[in-house]
């Protein structure tokens, strides 16, 4: 090699140096997405979890703390399944659940439900959700996909067991964009 080459040479390392200093150095992104892997806290740390305790072909872990306004009355839930049971699964038998979700009018309709407007004459007050008889339409295919419950006559919530997965079916759509 001449004498510039290895200059040349010795440049781009210095450079590709000091990027790797500044990214090593960034904070990670909200959200995840960043980070150092297996740094205690860091942006993987789940997925360092997982990764000693997945076996064949791996496996897919969704989990979620979700508190009140105040702070109380923690969700604390996870799933997982391994990704061999998942691929040999009928996916189908997922439609009717997801398909509920489909309907822009009814996650509106969960997204309040979920901040505290449970009864169909309070949702009737907010817009865009159509008439009462177009509002039980879909309270009740919500109902049915198990995404909302009655806790009695006419007042409804999602359920403890379903708010994670619902705000992880979100996270994976894109829903916080």
């Amino acid at each position: 090699m001449d004498r510039t080459t290895e200059q040349r040479l010795a440049d781009l390392e210095a450079r590709v140096a000091e990027l790797e200093g500044r990214a090593e150095a960034a904070p990670a992104p909200p959200g995840g997405g960043g980070g150092t892997e297996g740094a205690p806290g860091g942006a993987f740390f789940a997925l360092e979890a997982l990764r000693g305790h997945a076996a064949g072909r791996g496996a897919v872990v969704f989990a979620g703390i979700v508190r009140d306004g105040d702070g109380e009355d923690a969700i604390e839930w996870q799933q997982g399944l391994p990704v061999d049971r998942l691929a040999g699964a009928d996916w189908s038998r997922a439609a009717a659940v997801l398909d509920a979700l489909g309907h822009p009018v009814r996650l509106h309709l969960l997204h309040a439900v979920w901040e505290g407007t449970g009864t169909v004459a309070g949702l009737a007050e907010l817009s865009g959700f159509g008439t009462t008889g177009q509002i039980y339409h879909h309270v009740n295919l919500l109902v049915a996909a198990g995404w909302l419950t009655t806790v009695r006559r006419g007042h409804y919530i999602v359920p403890p067991e379903r708010v994670v997965p619902l705000l992880a079916v979100l996270t994976a759509a894109g829903g916080a964009s």
